[in-house]
């Protein structure tokens, strides 16, 4: 038993990780940080990991750190807990062999998760159908239109019933303090949490992003409104009369507004909005270029090229080669 925290007696969680190519660093280490402090806090071993690679050699991080692997994922055995860590580009990666070794986990009904893109992963193995998900917040359209069928969230991270996923970032730190609440007792996850200097635990309904309120203060609501409804309608935009409308502001009033706190007039945000969905969609998905052009509200596939060109100084086309281009290296 643990002098400082009476923890009971119960059997070492296993956990294995299981590195993809371009992996984020940070996500990784904020979940394993977790379960080493929890073992020094507890005096004794809560938990032990091991990290894999598709073929047991080390996987390479998206800042160019390499990590050293314990194996190769079709090795994996007796384990709690397995996650899948994603990176950038993960959308380009699909292995029918990684697949087919986590539908084998799954089957031996072990516990599967996914940090930060892991859940693409999961979702091409067809892993993630019937439950609910999460990804990182610059994914979540991508893979919403790659798996309509989906239910993805924009939470920090989920719980449902054998499935565990999570934004990634330093959200897997906070996902794992809740793993510790929820196996040993709120007494340790909140000492890991004061180790780590950490002002609190976030919750899963935290946002992944900075909401506009707490950008321009909670006195612009309207704003706020506004913005909420362009974010909900990119594939049919509203005209400006329609958002002035809804808001109950005049388009005068609407536009000076977004001038003094945004510092751009309404129908350039919009278009910012709209392009900044597009541009995910072209690094993240196969889809064509007509299809992304549509699907972000661009009467046709010229239009949005020329709108894209002025802003991201290339063309759509341009763009998607070179970002196969960057991942091919």
């Amino acid at each position: 038993m643990s002098t400082r925290f009476d923890l009971p007696e119960k059997p070492t969680r296993h956990i294995a990780f299981v590195l993809m190519p371009q992996f984020t660093l940070l996500a990784f280490s904020s979940a394993i940080e977790v379960l080493r402090m929890a073992n020094q806090l507890a005096g004794k071993e809560l938990y032990r990991w091991r990290v894999y690679s598709k073929d047991g050699q080390s996987a390479q991080s998206s800042c160019g750190i390499n990590a050293a692997v314990d194996g190769a994922a079709e090795s994996i055995r007796d384990f709690d807990m397995v996650f899948v860590v994603g990176g950038i580009n993960i959308n380009r990666y699909s292995d029918p062999h990684i697949h087919s070794v986590l539908r084998k986990i799954a089957d031996r009904r072990v516990v599967l998760g996914a940090l930060c893109t892991g859940s693409y992963v999961l979702a091409r193995a067809e892993l993630l159908s019937g439950y609910r998900c999460t990804i990182h917040w610059e994914n979540i359209a991508a893979i919403r239109e790659e798996f309509p069928s989906l239910v993805v969230s924009q939470e920090l991270f989920e719980f449902d019933r054998d499935r565990i996923t999570c934004a990634g970032g330093i959200a897997p730190l906070d996902m794992m303090m809740h793993i510790v609440r929820q196996d040993w007792d709120e007494r340790l996850a909140s000492s890991i949490s004061e180790m780590f200097m950490a002002e609190r635990i976030r919750d899963k309904h935290d946002r992944q992003r900075v909401p506009l309120m707490q950008r321009i203060g909670t006195g612009q609501p309207k704003l706020a409104e506004a913005v909420s409804l362009m974010e909900a309608n990119i594939e049919e935009p509203m005209t400006l009369d329609e958002l002035s409308g809804h808001v109950n502001l005049s388009r005068r009033q609407l536009e000076r507004l977004f001038k003094k706190y945004l510092n751009v007039v309404p129908t350039r945000y919009y278009l910012d909005l709209r392009l900044e969905r597009a541009r995910q969609l072209l690094l993240q998905t196969s889809m064509p270029i007509v299809d992304i052009a549509l699907a972000c509200g661009f009467v046709s596939a010229p239009h949005f090229s020329k709108c894209y060109r002025d802003i991201y100084g290339v063309p759509p086309r341009d763009e998607r080669r070179r970002g196969q281009l960057d991942i091919s290296r």
